[in-house]
């Protein structure tokens, strides 16, 4: 790769790689994310961030390897930054494993409870129905 990966973009080349070869273990994942980057430009280290994770898993897990992946980068050690990514992949999956999605599984983690009756009253005031209308027929979709 002759660009400079971010971490959010090798951890989405392990989700690819995930869903491609599912019969794989973290291993072979590994063994394959390191051949590919390695000789390239490391991640720079002022982002280290996954934002598509904050839906899949609460922050402690999804955020678990951060602390390798930064090792992994002030080392110039692409097997460390993978391992890094790799932890915090398998703790994600294991976490959507054994609670279901975040914000499915409970009223605790809704992230619509308190303000759903709120947003109900707004969009009642301010939105037009036929544009109320439109939007719940897109939402059965």
């Amino acid at each position: 790769m002759s660009q400079q990966p971010t971490v959010a973009d090798i951890f989405r080349r392990a989700q690819a790689l995930r869903k491609e070869h599912s019969d794989w273990s973290y291993k072979q994942l590994s063994s394959q994310l390191v051949k590919e980057f390695s000789g390239g430009p490391l991640p720079p280290l002022h982002n280290l961030t996954i934002p598509e994770q904050d839906d899949r898993a609460p922050e402690e897990d999804w955020t678990a390897g951060l602390p390798i992946v930064r090792r992994g980068i002030q080392f110039n050690d692409w097997k460390e930054i993978v391992s890094g990514i790799l932890l915090s992949l398998e703790q994600t999956e294991n976490y959507e494993r054994a609670r279901g999605p975040e914000g499915d599984r409970d009223e605790w983690h809704n992230r619509n409870a308190g303000i759903a009756d709120a947003v109900a009253k707004g969009v009642g005031k301010w939105m037009p129905e036929e544009l109320i209308a439109l939007a719940e027929k897109q939402g059965k979709k």
